[in-house]
């Protein structure tokens, strides 16, 4: 059985001015997420600027997160790392505290060898017994999952069940559900391509644009999985202005400040990452407005 179906929110991480994370602040926006129709929450992702984040600090956050959870919704756990040894201690970590599952990024940096990614892969999964979604996104990582690794380790290897696609090739997407005959949990990395990715076989997406519009997100995958297309397709096209806003800058810049403009004081983001240009947060605020989301 899939962790979850429809839509997970890669939340983001929020911080006081002095950057120490406001777990008052992230409690408010897991209770708003579980209140308004997403299917998970993905805590210490990408968006949540894990990279930043130390390991304990990371770890703390996957805890509260599960401990404020308090079964809603499913808790999967960010616990990827470019070292084998990392990936799994924090996977050991996460499954002990109750997450009911991973979100495993492909090692960045490195840029493993396919051969080098299925060792890295087994080598998690061997030691944290939990349903593991592996996450291709070769844009940041510099490294490419390709179809016949996922269906390899889909085969071959009982706890890793499914995939963040974020490739952004529908091609790609299309032989991974054909060398895996459809038995593995597909998930859209990419807001945009969510109505395409379940057109193949997807269950869900693990999304940014959630963090603001919840509601419609969950709405793109249930209409879609009750039959009607057409209204998902319709609600996936209204929101590609302001998902292509959510990515004027890079994943959690404009996210960060969307959330704080709807009255979730998110506070500062970690440097590298740097606040949003003047006119991008324009146009931001536009895009926001003409979906209908209220700003604070």
């Amino acid at each position: 059985m899939a962790i979850f179906k429809g839509s997970g929110v890669a939340i983001v991480t929020p911080f006081h001015e002095d950057e120490s994370i406001n777990y008052d602040m992230l409690d408010q926006l897991i209770d708003y997420q579980c209140e308004n129709g997403t299917d998970s929450i993905i805590i210490c992702g990408t968006t949540g600027e894990s990279a930043t984040l130390s390991e304990e600090e990371h770890m703390e956050c996957v805890k509260f997160a599960i401990e404020r959870v308090k079964g809603r919704v499913p808790v999967i756990a960010g616990t990827g790392s470019n070292s084998t040894q990392t990936a799994i201690e924090l996977s050991r970590d996460a499954v002990e505290y109750g997450a009911d599952g991973l979100l495993v990024v492909t090692p960045y940096y490195n840029k493993a060898t396919q051969g080098g990614l299925i060792a890295h892969y087994t080598a998690i999964a061997k030691e944290a017994k939990a349903p593991i979604i592996m996450y291709n996104v070769a844009s940041r990582t510099g490294c490419n999952l390709e179809p016949a690794t996922i269906a390899a380790l889909v085969r071959d290897v009982d706890n890793i069940v499914g995939v963040k696609e974020a490739s952004g090739s529908i091609s790609q997407v299309a032989k991974i559900m054909s060398m895996t005959d459809g038995k593995i949990d597909l998930y859209s990395g990419n807001d945009d391509q969510i109505v395409p990715l379940l057109s193949l076989g997807g269950i869900g997406v693990i999304s940014v644009l959630a963090n603001i519009a919840p509601r419609e997100a969950h709405d793109i995958c249930e209409k879609y999985f009750t039959g009607d297309v057409a209204g998902s397709a319709a609600l996936q096209l209204k929101a590609i202005p302001l998902i292509d806003q959510l990515f004027c800058e890079v994943n959690p810049i404009p996210v960060k400040k969307a959330v704080s403009l709807t009255g979730f004081d998110c506070g500062p983001l970690r440097m590298p990452l740097t606040e949003l240009t003047p006119e991008h947060e324009k146009s931001l605020v536009k895009a926001m407005k003409d979906f209908g989301i209220k700003l604070a």
